[in-house]
């Protein structure tokens, strides 16, 4: 038997369907409660679990005072990936997701990423990935090669044009970073990435697929061992 959808998720249903075909735009002020309840014939209760639905997706925000109300924001890829960065940090600290995981999806993600860059790149793109290539690695501080490291595979990522395939590695990424004992980083690493990212970014440069994903994976085979030293250091916990 199929389940009666209660009146909140029906108002709800109608709602985010307005927002999705664009019936009701980016910006735009949602009618008040009252009139909301009036026009869909519930409670202002109702209406107001809809919203708190719609808010929990990002799909309209709620400002309080004179000028406020419910406003449509739909998702961004920003939004959508924070959200998504939250919680699987969350599920690795709980360790219901294992390092080899993460690191196995990364591989998976950013290998077709370089493969796909290197056919779709534009030339901001490669500008951005040049910036990020460091002349003496060894005159910056250990935050500092963190955020050319992370600005390097953010550009890869983007140039690969694939906005979903964005939205899934940022979040590994993210976490890998952020779990690691930063301050064991040597010298030698830190050249060792640099050169690593100059090898990928010619590959890029020369539309050479193939070559690329062979050099990311290449990379990232390297990283594994780095990041299996350094999370074992951070959490306390031997393994293989």
């Amino acid at each position: 038997m199929k389940r009666v959808r209660k009146a909140y998720e029906q108002v709800y249903d109608q709602l985010r369907d307005l927002i999705m075909r664009g019936e009701l735009s980016r910006g735009e002020r949602l009618p008040n409660e009252a009139v909301l309840a009036r026009e869909f014939g519930v409670s202002r209760g109702t209406v107001r679990e809809a919203l708190r639905v719609l808010a929990a997706q990002n799909l309209i925000r709620t400002a309080k005072g004179a000028g406020g109300g419910s406003f449509v924001t739909l998702p961004t890829v920003d939004h959508i990936s924070s959200f998504l960065h939250a919680n699987i940090s969350l599920l690795s600290e709980s360790e219901d997701v294992t390092l080899q995981e993460f690191l196995e999806a990364r591989e998976l993600l950013e290998v077709f990423a370089a493969r796909q860059c290197a056919v779709r790149r534009t030339p901001g793109d490669l500008e951005r990935m040049r910036d990020t290539i460091i002349e003496d690695p060894a005159k910056l501080g250990t935050e500092e090669h963190f955020v050319y490291n992370k600005e390097f595979h953010s550009a890869v990522l983007d140039g690969c044009g694939n906005t979903l395939l964005c939205i899934a590695a940022q979040p590994v990424f993210s976490v890998l970073q952020t779990n690691l004992a930063r301050d064991a980083m040597s010298q030698r690493f830190a050249k060792r990435i640099n050169e690593d990212h100059r090898a990928i970014l010619a590959a890029i440069e020369d539309g050479d697929a193939e070559a690329a994903a062979e050099q990311m994976q290449r990379h990232l085979a390297y990283l594994s061992r780095t990041y299996q030293k350094m999370w074992r250091q951070s959490t306390g916990v031997d393994g293989d």
